[in-house]
């Protein structure tokens, strides 16, 4: 091949590899999304399903243009409103990577506030405790907060809750590629501990002995906390997409699963051990007005980076 036929065919696919990328932000602006988010979808595309870096998008490499088909597929289920998460089928959170799917809540940018926080406390909890701590995670989905803190945290040891199948299959998964070892089981939170983690045995004598529950220094949980009532307001591709039962609870008992939760801690928690929620920035004081009357203190509400409130923690008597 001649050294011009050559020269030509390259600025022919990078032509073609131009035309790719411009193609994807057409129709994504078509689908009513801004230029802005447009180009930031159209790159992370590009790097995602075509494999390509951020400066081999840039210099046009033509590599990619065997994934055309795919890129402009995904870009068009992107502008009909499906997350983009689930079109690439992973989201990054707290510097890991989490395989996601409509089956699990696409990890946010205020929960890794969350892990940051519990992180730092159970820090200062190592401290002053002799052995590991022991740290629960209720309501896991795909498991973005027991696995960064088990990551983050080396000498504790990190359990996590689901009543999903589904869930707790897929943050098995993310545990095992993100290199953690974090214990999963199926649970119901509304149940109560006694339920989830006790059982009867009958001994020779006929006597019924009770088996001990765990013990934990940190329970943290981001629990469903959209009211029904709030349906009306949420995005399209939140509300057609992601699960409802990881989202809505009744607008009659909007604090239902924290009050489960707190009532929980109550007994499962050990003197000092800290209680940390993700909340409805609708109920903030609410939601330390309970705590504080089923006994618990140095309760302590925070804003996440948008200014909402967003987090709270409590402390074991």
């Amino acid at each position: 091949m001649s050294q011009k036929v050559a020269e030509v065919r390259a600025k022919s696919y990078l032509c073609m590899m131009k035309n790719v990328y411009r193609d994807i932000k057409q129709i994504l602006a078509e689908g009513g999304i801004a230029s802005g988010e447009a180009q930031a979808i159209a790159m992370l595309l590009m790097e995602k399903v075509a494999g390509m870096t951020t400066a081999e998008v840039l210099m046009n490499d033509p590599k990619g243009e065997e994934h055309r088909a795919t890129l402009l597929s995904c870009a068009t289920r992107i502008a009909k409103g499906e997350p983009v998460q689930y079109v690439v089928g992973e989201a990054d959170f707290c510097g890991l990577t989490f395989k996601v799917t409509p089956g699990v809540l696409i990890p946010r940018p205020e929960t890794e506030e969350l892990v940051n926080w519990v992180r730092e406390e159970a820090k200062e909890m190592e401290g002053s405790k002799e052995g590991k701590l022991a740290l629960l995670d209720i309501g896991t989905g795909s498991g973005c907060i027991a696995i960064s803190l088990a990551h983050l945290l080396k000498d504790t040891e990190v359990e996590a809750w689901d009543i999903s199948e589904e869930a707790l299959l897929m943050a098995r998964e993310n545990a095992k590629r993100n290199h953690v070892g974090v214990v999963f089981k199926k649970r119901n939170a509304l149940e109560g501990i006694s339920k989830a983690s006790r059982r009867h045995l009958e001994g020779e004598s006929g006597c019924i002995f009770e088996e001990s529950q765990r013990m934990f220094d940190i329970i943290v949980s981001n629990p469903p906390y959209i009211c029904e009532s709030e349906k009306k307001n949420m995005e399209r591709n939140v509300l057609e997409h992601e699960p409802g039962l990881a989202l809505f609870v009744p607008d009659n008992d909007p604090l239902l699963f924290y009050r489960k939760i707190a009532e929980m801690g109550r007994t499962s928690l050990r003197e000092g051990g800290r209680l940390f929620f993700e909340i409805n920035r609708q109920y903030g004081m609410e939601t330390l007005e309970m705590l504080g009357e089923m006994g618990y203190q140095e309760v302590e509400l925070r804003k996440d980076q948008f200014g909402n409130d967003r987090m709270v923690r409590a402390i074991k008597a």
